[in-house]
């Protein structure tokens, strides 16, 4: 197994990343017989420490070889090669397949947060850190000795009941602090819902393209990942319906999909509610930046248009407030309270209560609305900015796709260079540009690169960046 894996250490000053070139060495000796069927794999901590690489870096690897069928994972019994690869259906799965381009280990959760076009970032510039700093010392002053007990599974009661409020008046979504579960992140809930809803196997309808952690979620839980593409009316749930009628789950992001920015029409709204109620299935509304919209009223989330309680709702403070507050919160269907803090038990909510004392007291004093009012004219202002100097100085290479909202920009490329290639170099000069290729499972004649805006704090600095973003763009196709 080693030997397959040798000499890596030497090839880390090329262009391609650790945890490709694990990904290649692995599909390599799959695909030549090295690795046999049933092959089990080491575990991501031992093959970590065994290359001396960050287990990141091989969970990475091991997730891309899952979600394209070469591995399985079998729980707690390890990670196996495919007990079902035969060499026709090799030959077909490499055909079908585009290759699994190298995404930045830092490119969903980036500790480098300075990076210019870095996605997913509020503007930490304007986050109003003075006044969080009094919530949060007038709540640690208050504390008493049983404040330091252990806190609440599901959550602080006060935060539950500030959100219950905050999505009935803001988002139409009518629910009680017992019906909402608060987490740390995304991922954290998703999680949640997988182990409390689903069995290993389970066929999962996800957005193509649509957010990487997703589809990698997916395959690490056991589950049978589908793609359903995405049109300018959002996921096309008749194509879903046609590839896998019987799926178990439909996970996306409605109001502002990602990465397109495009809303679900209603038409596909309903006919993704009749096939949820028809099938027993059920939906999972990940309403990530809804906050952020620029042009228009959105449409309803779904779950404020529920009737048979087959949806269940995610939102985040990470994009209103700030990443590193680590708090998602997740709303399920009155009946299945009972059945998720069964696995809340085990899960436990990990944010401080502290934390989230101090965003309770953000909401219920006026604050939050207040900041999110100021945003949406500063994002408008910035997001102006960069497609202004997008525009002026890479308007032969790219063009910049409307949006009504979001904190980041989608360009679709209209030269005949590589989303990929460029992002490549991108990073390697500090921008966190990220490829559109890169959000997709399926081929796709399209590709585009998504830069984020949010913390350009002027015209100046935004044309820099895109200046050196042009010098990289030109230098690729100078060279083509």
């Amino acid at each position: 197994m080693y030997s397959i894996l040798a000499n890596l250490s030497r090839e880390r000053r090329q262009l391609e990343p650790l945890h490709r070139q694990i990904y290649q060495r692995l599909k390599e000796a799959i695909i030549q017989g090295t690795l046999a069927p049933n092959s089990r794999l080491p575990s991501l901590r031992g093959l970590a420490s065994d290359l001396g690489v960050a287990r990141a870096t091989v969970e990475n690897a091991y997730s891309a070889l899952i979600a394209e069928g070469f591995l399985q994972s079998r729980g707690q019994a390890g990670t196996y090669v495919s007990a079902q690869l035969t060499k026709a259906s090799i030959l077909s799965a490499t055909a079908a397949k585009k290759p699994t381009a190298a995404v930045p280990a830092t490119a969903f959760y980036s500790s480098e947060s300075s990076r210019p076009f870095q996605l997913g970032l509020p503007a930490l510039d304007m986050f109003p850190r003075a006044l969080w700093q009094r919530l949060v010392t007038r709540r640690l002053r208050a504390s008493t000795a049983a404040s330091l007990s252990l806190p609440a599974l599901n959550g602080l009661f006060e935060l539950r009941e500030a959100i219950a409020h905050y999505l009935h008046v803001s988002r139409s979504i009518v629910c009680s602090p017992e019906q909402i579960f608060i987490c740390a992140g995304y991922p954290t809930a998703l999680d949640m819902i997988l182990k409390t809803l689903l069995q290993p196997g389970d066929a999962v309808w996800h957005e193509d393209p649509g957010y990487p952690v997703t589809s990698s979620l997916l395959a690490l839980s056991g589950m049978q990942p589908v793609p359903v593409a995405v049109d300018e009316q959002g996921m096309d749930i008749a194509a879903g319906a046609a590839a896998c009628p019987n799926a178990r789950m439909a996970i996306l992001t409605p109001t502002h999909q990602s990465p397109l920015g495009v809303s679900l029409s209603l038409e596909r709204r309903l006919a993704l509610l009749d096939w949820a109620n028809s099938r027993s299935s059920w939906i999972v509304e990940d309403d990530y930046d809804s906050e952020f919209r620029y042009h228009g009223r959105p449409l309803p989330p779904l779950k404020s248009i529920d009737r048979q309680n087959s949806v269940l709702y995610i939102g985040t403070f990470s994009k209103a407030l700030f990443p590193a507050l680590r708090l998602a919160y997740l709303v399920v269907p009155d009946e299945l309270v009972t059945a998720f803090e069964a696995t809340n038990r085990l899960h436990v909510c990990a944010s401080p209560p502290l934390i989230q004392g101090g965003v309770a007291d953000f909401i219920h004093q006026g604050h939050f609305y207040r900041h999110l009012k100021r945003m949406r004219v500063l994002y408008r202002q910035r997001r102006e900015w960069l497609a202004q100097a997008l525009e002026q100085q890479l308007g032969d290479f790219l063009e910049v796709v409307p949006q009504a909202g979001g904190i980041q920009l989608l360009t679709k490329l209209k030269c005949a260079l590589s989303d990929i290639e460029i992002a490549q170099h991108a990073w390697q000069q500090g921008l966190a540009v990220q490829a559109l290729s890169h959000w997709q499972t399926t081929e796709s004649v399209e590709q585009g690169l998504l830069v984020g805006f949010a913390n350009f704090t002027n015209p100046e600095e935004t044309e820099r960046a895109v200046s050196h973003l042009a010098t990289i763009v030109r230098r690729l196709a100078a060279g083509q």
